[in-house]
């Protein structure tokens, strides 16, 4: 809802076409923009969708008359107060008190007088301008002039309740304006007012008259756009990103200040039922664009397919402290102007999905998936075409300190299968959905003991009787004696068996990969120094055959490393 509207919006409903056609001319040149209607039940699908500020209405038609009609509009309780006159022979007193309970405003008599007509305007104009400026005082946020939090929830859940009653359209967009926090800590919270007032006015100037706008948050805005989808959502969302791109915030002393903003887009679905459903979901777009680098437009239709259900579970605190460099997995990356030919012989050989790129300097741009080259293996050439012609320029990264939670509890929210961890704008890692469920299951057995798998148990059991505690050398320790081992093992199945080796091979490359990544990625760890000044070889060493061979055999199961998403391994 625009505040301050312009009082100028009448809709004429009567029957009679000549009296239509000539009560407009009236109106249009005296500066009104008029829509008619020939019954009340016309004018019943004007009024939801166009919500004008002025009814005028002849009390005599068929199919509904007016009298209905003003019932209508008061049982509604529309968002802005429709101004009602009604049109009769009808002088008698029971006729007019009749009209006033019904909800009618003001009277004109018929045959009807074109300057009582106009005074009869005038004044319901400034009733209207009254209860707009009333309106303004308790709803309106005092800087930008946009509706207030609270208020906007009241409208959006009225126009949820119509959208779904009508079964049309309704979409929601939310933007964040980025690094205001940084703009007023360099520049002053004078000239943050200043950005938060000029993107409020863009919003304000690019909204239709039934639009919803608000300020939702310190610098976040939400629109709520009735009888519109996500597609259009997102054109609207374009076009004020590029606007809001195009602003010059001038600053004292001279020169200005460009801003940038992040958008999320959604549009109500079946199953929302609720405005925080539909918030929700354009705030996860949000979040989206701002977690992939800002200044852009994401519609949660591309990141979701579905409501996400139920409420997200804390992991029993472990993950609340854990920074994000400890549960990534390492990660090779691919340069902007390697071929796709090496790149999918980097993706064979590796057996991983996607990859991130990065510039000449090692700077994240983009990542590269196996989907990504499947769609240019028609073309003749297209092994010589870079990685940059292909790559998603849209990443979702955080930095290496990020909390691991953080990472949780936004993968849990979208479908988006991983992210990609950075130190100075480069990539070092990777946290996807099977690294945070081993990393949590290793470090729920590490913590506990018992409880998660009978190996792990009597593993932790066995080593905390002599240490009471798994050094970083120990972990390596186990990790090459198991590398050892499964290769062993994997040569002796191989040459003692005389048929199904497919399975054979699969499943053991798949285990010593599984070893040999937990083992890369717990290497970082080496140099720590041991609490119980106990080396790895000696606690191994001095263990019973049993436990140590135990050890050895489940030590990627129990080891607290954070590990890669197995690949599934070529056939």
């Amino acid at each position: 809802m625009v505040m301050r509207e312009q009082l100028n919006r009448v809709l004429l409903v009567d029957d009679d076409q000549a009296m239509r056609r000539l009560i407009s001319k009236w109106l249009e040149l005296a500066g009104y923009q008029v829509q008619t209607a020939e019954n009340g039940r016309e004018a019943i699908a004007i009024i939801e969708k166009e919500r004008p500020q002025i009814l005028l209405t002849d009390w005599e038609m068929p199919v509904m008359d007016g009298l209905a009609l003003c019932r209508w509009v008061r049982a509604q309780q529309q968002n802005n107060y429709i101004y009602t006159i009604l049109f009769t022979v009808r002088t008698s007193t029971p006729d007019i008190i009749l009209a006033l309970e019904a909800g009618a405003d003001d009277f004109c008599k018929k045959p009807l007088d074109r300057d009582e007509l106009m005074a009869r305007l005038q004044s319901g104009a400034r009733v209207i301008g009254l209860e707009q400026r009333l309106l303004e005082l308790a709803l309106k946020d005092p800087l930008t002039g946009l509706l207030t939090r609270g208020a906007l929830l009241e409208l959006m859940g009225k126009e949820l309740a119509r959208s779904r009653r009508s079964s049309v359209g309704m979409a929601c967009v939310m933007l964040d304006i980025d690094q205001l926090k940084q703009i007023n800590d360099k520049y002053g919270h004078a000239v943050g007012d200043e950005v938060l007032k000029a993107v409020a006015q863009l919003l304000i100037s690019n909204a239709r008259a039934g639009d919803l706008i608000g300020r939702f948050g310190s610098e976040e805005f939400c629109a709520v756009l009735p009888e519109s989808g996500e597609f259009g959502a997102a054109q609207w969302a374009v076009r004020m990103r590029n606007l809001i791109k195009a602003l010059r915030i001038p600053l004292e002393g001279g020169g200005h200040l460009s801003i940038s903003a992040s958008f999320g887009t959604t549009e109500r679905r079946e199953d929302t039922h609720t405005i925080e459903q539909l918030v929700d979901m354009a705030e996860q777009a949000m979040l989206v664009s701002k977690r992939s680098g800002r200044d852009r437009v994401t519609a949660f239709g591309a990141i979701s397919s579905h409501q996400h259900s139920g409420h997200d579970q804390s992991p029993a605190e472990l993950l609340q402290h854990v920074p994000a460099r400890t549960v990534m997995s390492l990660v090779a990356s691919l340069q902007c102007d390697d071929t796709l030919g090496s790149a999918s012989q980097y993706f064979l050989r590796f057996r991983i999905g996607s990859a991130p790129v990065v510039d000449a300097d090692g700077k994240l741009v983009g990542i590269l998936s196996e989907k990504d080259v499947m769609t240019t293996m028609l073309r003749p050439d297209w092994w010589m075409l870079t990685v940059a012609d292909v790559m998603q320029r849209n990443v979702v990264f955080y930095d290496e300190a990020t909390p691991a939670m953080v990472v949780y509890e936004f993968l849990c929210r979208v479908t988006i299968r991983g992210v990609i961890i950075v130190k100075d704008g480069k990539p070092t890692g990777l946290i996807n959905r099977g690294s945070l469920l081993r990393f949590f299951s290793n470090l729920q057995a590490a913590k506990q003991g018992d409880g998660v798998t009978a190996e792990a148990t009597a593993a932790n059991q066995a080593i905390a009787a002599l240490t009471g505690r798994i050094t970083p050398k120990q972990r390596i320790s186990h990790l090459v004696r198991s590398v050892a081992s499964e290769a062993a093992d994997l040569a002796r199945r191989v040459h003692g068996t005389s048929s199904n080796l497919l399975p054979c091979v699969v499943g053991g490359a798949s285990r010593l990969q599984d070893l040999v990544t937990d083992l890369l990625v717990f290497a970082r760890f080496a140099d720590e120094p041991c609490e119980d000044g106990l080396l790895a070889e000696t606690a191994i060493e001095q263990l019973p055959a049993a436990d140590a061979d135990l050890i050895t055999k489940t030590s990627h199961i129990e080891t607290v490393s954070p590990i890669a998403e197995p690949a599934p391994a070529p056939l």
